[in-house]
């Protein structure tokens, strides 16, 4: 690749590397310059351009992450599309993230013009959540450069890989001395609940048993008799020797203990043994403690189907330091207040993209009736379409702005997880919802989808690329949906850009912001012109699917 300085005679079909802003029109860095381009150039009097010509045999960027990217996807793995020289590889199921260190280490010290860069190993992830992303740093790489990678790619053990979380039913022994207060117990119980069903599982009611060899072990055989297929016991006092009470009870049945301790702190005092092939725990003291500690990086292990043995629990020490210092935030001192509160539910990793549903409006064009309310042949108004749409994609909360015929519009939407945005003001015209929409939403939200009440062809699919398209760390802030050169609908908005929308007037949308930031903004291309297509007139209600027409009256 040839990189610098070229004289416009020169630059066409190179590719530039700075955005330059001309009169009436924005070349973005990353554009291939065509004679168009280039005549604008010398238009605005320029004669050079910073830009990077691709020699034989080089490999453009996007084409080069794609290949990359598609040398990485494993069953539970996938590739997103192309942009700017990056690819993000997305888990395809709810799950633990497995990473060979080495593997990546290894591709990339090949060349510092490919990079991979992951999730830390066994990282528990959602469908749909990113899991790494491959990054092509220059325009092109020469293309034996890229070959050389996808062959050590290849050649690597799975690098990245998904194990699906399996609903375990676990049981759980709860040993009780003279003097245990109940609440230790009931925390206990708590606890493991919460642990489990974060992981798609469940927990058999808790059995009591007295701190003894013998008892323990009758309990664990109900348990097993009940259809546990994980058996964990609670005790009164803290597991310290494989000859304890808990693992003999493992022994009593004819079971084994594989392990005792882990260098996981708080969980060190960790027994794992089995019983007829069913993983049987003795829990160490931080059972009661809904704060992270060394069960859950055993249970993640094993809900994904994967063995908990000796290597793997040996192999927990880099990053297995849980307990509190006091340089961080929130010392386990000042936190005792809190372990006695349920467990959170696990914040999203994934940046909250909200989607705002414009429904507010007085629906002329098609007088007497109102479009958002007319049912199609399966009886299900444009509205709820639409809002169905957005509820089958990540897009969350959604948010749906209602003026003219309000308590109709909630009707519609009964039971659907919305939340209703009243737009008082919505005569005003659009730019009064948008206000509405605007300031409704969760400080949390880090972008928005504006999308119009009347477009039900506009699938969860097209809102899934949006959001793959959003990348502030990348500079992609508005995405944009695009059919054959044509600008549709929704557009996801970065939120520094809520204030200008909020200060928006009359009867024209966010979309005359547009112009003012053509450098944040990245075109989307959609095979299907659902983007272009709203129905607002009687007229257009004929260009529907026949499954979607409505029969007027």
């Amino acid at each position: 690749m040839i990189f610098g300085s070229l004289a416009l005679g020169e630059a066409e079909g190179a590719v530039l590397a700075h955005t330059l802003r001309l009169s009436g029109r924005v070349i973005k860095k990353g554009t291939v310059l065509d004679h168009d381009a280039i005549a604008a150039l010398r238009a605005a009097g320029l004669g050079q351009v910073i830009a990077a010509r691709l020699e034989p045999g080089d490999i453009g960027e996007n084409e080069a992450a794609s290949r990359l990217a598609a040398a990485l996807a494993s069953a539970n793995v996938k590739a997103s599309r192309a942009g700017t020289g990056r690819v993000n590889l997305l888990a395809t199921e709810t799950g633990l993230f497995r990473v060979s260190r080495a593997a990546v280490d290894r591709l990339n010290a090949v060349h510092e013009a490919l990079t991979l860069g992951t999730l830390p190993d066994a990282t528990p992830v959602t469908a749909g959540e990113m899991v790494a992303t491959v990054k092509i740093i220059p325009f092109a790489v020469p293309g034996s450069l890229l070959i050389e990678v996808e062959a050590r790619a290849r050649a690597e053990e799975t690098i990245l890989a998904v194990h699906p979380f399996r609903p375990l039913t676990a049981g759980l022994v709860v040993s009780e001395l003279p003097g245990l207060k109940e609440k230790a117990a009931q925390n206990i119980i708590a606890a493991t609940e919460a642990r489990l069903a974060a992981l798609g599982g469940r927990v058999l009611p808790a059995l009591r048993a007295p701190h003894e060899e013998a008892p323990i072990a009758d309990a664990l055989a109900r348990l097993c008799a009940d259809g546990a297929d994980l058996l964990l016991v609670a005790g009164a006092s803290a597991v310290v020797d494989r000859r304890d009470v808990g693992p003999m009870a493992i022994l009593r049945l004819g079971g084994e203990i594989r392990h005792f301790g882990m260098p996981v702190d708080p969980g060190n005092l960790i027994c794992i043994g089995r019983i007829g092939g069913k993983p049987a725990l003795v829990l160490p003291g931080c059972a009661g403690s809904s704060r992270p500690n060394g069960i859950d990086f055993v249970l993640r292990l094993l809900a994904a189907g994967l063995d908990a043995g000796p290597r793997e629990v040996m192999a927990m020490g880099v990053g297995g330091l849980l307990k509190d210092v006091p340089t961080r935030g929130l010392p386990r001192a000042r936190a005792v207040a809190q372990e006695d509160k349920p467990p959170p539910e696990a914040a999203p990793r994934r940046p909250s993209i909200a989607a705002i549903v414009l429904a507010a409006g007085q629906s002329s064009r098609m007088a007497p009736h109102h479009k958002l309310l007319l049912p199609d042949r399966a009886g299900k108004p444009m509205i709820a379409r639409v809002v169905d749409n957005l509820l089958s994609s990540p897009a969350r909360p959604i948010l749906v702005v209602v003026g003219h015929r309000a308590d109709d519009i909630r009707a519609a939407l009964a039971g659907r997880p919305v939340a209703f945005v009243p737009a008082a003001d919505y005569a005003e015209g659009l730019a009064a919802s948008l206000r509405a929409g605007i300031t409704a939403l969760p400080g949390e939200a880090r972008a928005a989808l504006i999308c119009l009440g009347d477009m039900p062809l506009v699938t969860a699919r097209v809102i899934e690329r949006l959001i793959e398209a959003y990348d502030p760390d990348e500079g992609r802030l508005i995405a944009v949906p695009m059919h054959r050169g044509r600008p549709g609908n929704p557009v996801l908005w970065d939120r520094r850009f809520f204030p200008e929308i909020a200060a928006l007037t009359g009867d024209a949308g966010a979309r005359r912001l547009l112009d003012q930031h053509l450098e944040a903004m990245t075109e989307v291309e959609m095979p299907e012109d659902s983007v272009l297509r709203d129905f607002d007139t009687v007229e257009s209600l004929a260009s529907l699917p026949e499954r979607l027409r409505p029969e007027l009256p």
